[in-house]
């Protein structure tokens, strides 16, 4: 693993198992659904401004949209900017698998005496890979001692008792935390004193949009009927999933998927080659609809191998039954 990315950006290979065609009277690829359905299953990069919740910011989302539904990846506390991606409609179905993938901060911590630079680097290179942390007194989860992985720790700056580093981690690293328990390691005390959230899972800095954004783009398309600005400001949930591993399934097995039933190896086309079992993966159609979250059964080599058997266990489903056609029979009474 390269030391300054996060989990969700392995490389991944997809691997052909077997081969089928894909009907176009049902379905569509995610690009291009009508405009309100473009929205109701669709996530904004939103690049959240100091001051509001993210409670705040997602309900102004949902205003500006005029949505019943709207979910964010995780919260930011009111000071923090940055990476905040909020699923819309239907695709709420799926913010978990969002909020679990691994964050990146640009954080300035303060020190609260003057230490080396070399004993800072030093102190701050033994912060990564598991770490334990309480949360802080203020947060939004029980108290208890927990374990959490720093993938990274980069200091990018050192200025009198200024510490600037980016810091990549696992979903639930409280960074206030973090520098707190580097000033104790350091003896000298530290805080938080900005953070930006840089990256969450598949977003990133350079796809941000602002709330200003977004209600331009969505005034241009109901007075104007131009839907191309609101088309990149809102982009399809699959890219909100493009971290998790991927299973292609065949069309006559998407129906039965989104109506609770597991995937068995006779309906799967192509698949992540890193799939262990217990990992999460997505299931996806030909044309690139996210059809359901899965629990696997099988590590890809089996999946590969086996013509029978269930490779995944169906958790969340994310399309709507009917979207496909049914491809199974019941037996008659």
């Amino acid at each position: 693993m390269s030391p300054d990315i996060l989990p969700s950006e392995h490389k991944r290979e997809l691997v052909h198992k077997a081969q089928a065609m894909t009907s176009p009277l049902y379905g569509c690829s995610p690009y291009k659904r009508p405009v309100r359905q473009y929205i109701e299953m669709g996530v904004v990069n939103l690049d959240k401004p100091a001051g509001p919740t993210s409670h705040e910011v997602t309900a102004w989302v949902k205003s500006i949209l005029e949505l019943n539904k709207a979910g964010h990846s995780g919260s930011l506390d009111p000071v923090v900017t940055g990476v905040l991606p909020i699923m819309l409609g239907k695709a709420t179905k799926s913010v978990a698998a969002l909020r679990l993938s691994g964050k990146e901060y640009i954080c300035l911590m303060t020190l609260h005496e003057a230490v080396s630079e070399k004993k800072i680097r030093k102190v701050c290179k033994e912060f990564q890979g598991p770490l334990f942390q309480m949360p802080p007194i203020i947060s939004a989860v029980k108290r208890a001692v927990r374990v959490r992985h720093i993938y990274y720790l980069e200091i990018l700056d050192i200025k009198e008792r200024c510490v600037l580093m980016r810091v990549g981690c696992e979903a639930g690293t409280y960074m206030r935390k973090l520098c707190h328990d580097i000033g104790v390691a350091l003896g000298c005390g530290a805080h938080m004193q900005e953070l930006r959230r840089t990256k969450t899972g598949p977003f990133r800095e350079d796809t941000l949009v602002t709330l200003q954004d977004l209600k331009d783009a969505y005034v241009f398309w109901k007075d104007d009927g131009d839907e191309s600005f609101l088309r990149q400001v809102v982009r399809p949930m699959e890219e909100g999933l493009s971290h998790l591993p991927k299973v292609i399934i065949r069309d006559s097995a998407v129906d039965a998927v989104c109506r609770g039933a597991a995937i068995a190896v006779p309906g799967i086309l192509s698949l992540d080659g890193n799939i262990k079992k217990g990992d999460e993966v997505c299931l996806f159609t030909l044309k690139g609809e996210a059809v359901a979250l899965c629990r696997s059964l099988m590590e890809s080599g089996e999946m590969l191998q086996n013509e029978h058997g269930i490779v995944a266990t169906t958790e969340r489903v994310i399309m709507d039954a009917g979207t496909y056609p049914q491809g199974w029979h019941s037996k008659p009474k």
